[in-house]
């Protein structure tokens, strides 16, 4: 655990990692205080899981822009992205049950698209903070990932005794503060000076010119999609079981497992290239998510869900390893957004199938889902292996430029 707390001690990057955490709360909070709230309006999973799939293919369809706006124009663009979110999650509060869900689908999709891309930001930040301790780069990946998982443990309990305590119209008021106030700390910590980006920007296509990240962009929409089947899974299980107010307990016990593999993952020191680490975890996800079939009571759930997170950090971190390595410069952020992009789309999909699925059948049909969606993955990343396993000359060229001082 000595790699993390080097990382904590480099200045400013310690601040930067924990006004990280508040800046994307809201993407934690939002997928299961929209369900709450528009099952309370509507009464229907359904609609539940289409709006908040909505929310999260809003997102994924425009981080890469944003992103790529960000690498051309600076952070500052964050700010006034985060308003814009806030200001359309306070409009789906007040459209409440009074709107068709046509509509509150398509303002969760506008709230989604305006989520300033800001851990992506800092992803892309981190080999230049760690310029002079490049040991560290690993490990502040490893770490980045942890702490999103905190997030998801956070957010989701936050949200759910908001929900029951107040109202779930409170937890997505409280989302909205959140991401205004978290992007203003972040920005107010984030050094001015820019990383060099304006030396290549890859062209119309930027860095899917990549067949490493083009790899990577296409496996994380069935990951996505295995994660967005579980979340709308949980509040129907525990709704089945009388204890609603149980679903953020769950969502955090499964964000704690992927946190302490997270934190196993970064604390290792790997001699195996991070390529073939990405590829073996993504190999095992599928495996994680068997023993939620066999939750019989909530208090089961608590502890058979959280094996279903033990690889979701360590994939992440790796990666967002092989991203910073390949990506082409000028366009850091942008790569680290494309993979995003599927990831949310295949929430999106996994969300909307598991509302249907759950509302026709059981619980347990969700979680079929999932792992369905998760050997899809581990197929599709065993079919182009070639690509991770190998860089091309002028990904090469783009990793050599990007290790030099």
């Amino acid at each position: 655990m000595n790699a993390y707390a080097d990382v904590i001690r480099q200045r400013p990057l310690g601040l930067l990692l924990l006004t990280s955490v508040f800046a994307r709360l809201p993407q934690t909070m939002n997928g299961l205080a929209l369900v709450l709230f528009v099952r309370a309006e509507t009464g229907s999973y359904q609609a539940a899981g289409a709006v908040a799939g909505a929310v999260a293919l809003g997102m994924g369809a425009c981080a890469p822009f944003l992103g790529r706006f960000a690498d051309r124009s600076g952070p500052v663009t964050l700010f006034p992205v985060a308003v814009a979110h806030a200001a359309l999650l306070v409009a789906i509060v007040v459209l409440g049950g009074s709107a068709p869900t046509a509509v509150l689908v398509v303002v969760a999709a506008l709230a989604g698209a305006a989520f300033p891309p800001t851990p992506s930001v800092l992803r892309a930040r981190l080999p230049v903070l760690l310029v002079d301790a490049r040991p560290l780069i690993g490990p502040a990946y490893a770490l980045d990932s942890v702490l999103v998982e905190l997030t998801f443990m956070c957010g989701p309990v936050l949200a759910g005794f908001l929900a029951a305590l107040v109202s779930p119209a409170a937890a997505l008021l409280v989302s909205a503060a959140a991401a205004v106030a978290g992007t203003a700390a972040f920005l107010r910590v984030l050094p001015a000076d820019e990383p060099a980006g304006a030396e290549t920007h890859g062209g119309l296509l930027g860095p899917l010119r990549s067949p490493a990240i083009l790899t990577l962009v296409l496996t994380m929409l069935p990951f996505g999609m295995a994660i967005g089947a579980l979340e709308v899974t949980v509040p129907a299980f525990t709704e089945r079981e009388g204890a609603p107010e149980m679903a953020g307990v769950l969502l955090a016990a499964w964000a704690g497992g992927s946190a302490i593999g997270g934190l196993v993952y970064g604390a290792r020191r790997w001699v195996s290239p991070v390529a073939v680490r990405h590829l073996a975890l993504t190999l095992l996800y599928p495996l994680a998510f068997v023993p939620v079939l066999a939750s019989g009571s909530v208090w089961w759930m608590v502890v058979l869900i959280m094996p279903a997170g033990i690889f979701i950090a360590p994939i992440f971190a790796s990666r967002n390893e092989l991203v910073g390595a390949i990506a082409p410069r000028g366009t850091e952020t942008e790569a680290l957004t494309w993979p995003l992009t599927t990831l949310l789309a295949g929430i999106a999909l996994g969300a909307a199938i598991s509302g249907g699925l759950v509302d026709s059948h059981d619980w347990q049909a969700g979680v079929y889902a999932a792992i369905g969606a998760a050997v899809l993955a581990a197929l599709l990343s065993a079919a182009r292996r070639r690509t991770l396993l190998a860089t091309t000359p002028w990904e090469a060229a783009t990793a050599s430029r990007a290790r030099r001082p």
